[in-house]
């Protein structure tokens, strides 16, 4: 499918997810109506009883996700969180909480009725560090360098072009930001009938990457230090349960997929250097930065040992300093 084909389809079926929660009913992956909380393998029991009386209902009856980012991510005080595809909400409302007051946390969503329930259940919550985005997780609408941590939670295997979302992810953070983020991730051949399917592509599955094609476009979007952690891994009698309804052989595709599909936690994390870079391609019109700026951080803890490059190092901490002012502007 192309990005303008996944795009409307996500969006429809996400916008009828939130109007089902603002009817008194609740979403799920392949959203689907249900009466209860995680209406399938993959959404069920994704938080805790302590997490869950933290926000409003809606937000946990709004969530579509695979995981739970929130719980594996290392948040601290006064970062900056950017919750990619944020959905109702609770992701942000729950980053929000760790980050405190002197930090914040943004949701970006591209569906109006989601952005809508969302709003709704900030309002509900009490909690001001929040703020959401509408916008495109290919097009992220945020500075460079500007956010601690990107988090997502089953809503970068929609895209139908993730190497330009990952661009984008490592685009925002800042110099050593971390992208953490829950998502499906296939081991093996998926047979063609999955990918093909539009509700399946709703229902985290046609579009779940290979786990190993997940490190290399990470890598070559520049990120280091990736890491895929499987959170839970699916077996015959799940892939019956999100194959069921879908107008495809759920006897003969079922046993092709056991374990085949996994649920991950993804990390990695966007290097020192990489702002460097940044600083000179934008240039700074003098030679004595612009050769500074070849330092990395781990060249000045070497100069520190050496006498003799002591002038250079006050020139490279000082371009440095520069260049979080000019590349890296904090956004509250």
């Amino acid at each position: 499918m192309d990005e303008a084909s996944v795009r409307e389809v996500v969006k429809e079926k996400y916008g009828e997810a939130a109007l089902r929660v603002n009817t008194g009913g609740s979403a799920c992956c392949g959203a689907t109506a249900s009466s209860g909380l995680g209406c399938d393998p993959i959404t069920s029991n994704l938080y805790d009883p302590a997490q869950s009386g933290e926000i409003p209902e809606e937000a946990l009856l709004a969530s579509l996700g695979c995981g739970n980012p929130t719980a594996l991510a290392k948040l601290s005080f006064g970062e900056i969180v950017l919750d990619l595809g944020s959905g109702g909400g609770i992701d942000v409302l729950l980053s929000a909480k760790r980050v405190g007051p002197t930090g914040k946390a943004y949701g970006l969503d591209m569906t109006d009725e989601m952005l809508a329930l969302a709003k709704e259940n900030k309002r509900k919550s009490g909690i001001a560090n929040v703020e959401f985005l509408k916008g495109e997780i290919e097009r992220i609408p945020l500075p460079d360098n500007s956010v601690d941590v990107v988090i997502s939670n089953c809503v970068i295997n929609l895209s139908a072009d993730k190497d330009k979302v990952l661009r984008e992810a490592f685009r925002v953070l800042k110099p050593g930001g971390r992208f953490a983020v829950s998502d499906v991730v296939t081991r093996g051949q998926i047979v063609p009938e999955i990918r093909r399917s539009a509700l399946l592509w709703v229902g985290c599955i046609a579009g779940a990457l290979d786990e190993q094609d997940y490190r290399n476009k990470l890598a070559g979007a520049g990120f280091e230090q990736v890491d895929v952690e499987p959170t839970r891994i699916y077996r015959i009698e799940d892939a019956r349960e999100f194959l069921s309804g879908q107008g495809l052989d759920v006897d003969a595709i079922a046993p092709q997929i056991d374990g085949k599909f996994l649920s991950a936690f993804i990390r990695a994390v966007k290097p020192f250097h990489s702002a460097d870079k940044t600083c000179v391609r934008r240039g700074t019109g003098n030679a004595l930065e612009r050769d500074a700026a070849i330092h990395t951080r781990a060249d000045i803890g070497r100069d520190k040992r050496n006498s003799c490059c002591a002038p250079n190092v006050r020139i490279a901490a000082a371009f440095f300093a520069a260049c979080a002012r000019r590349c890296g502007p904090a956004i509250r």
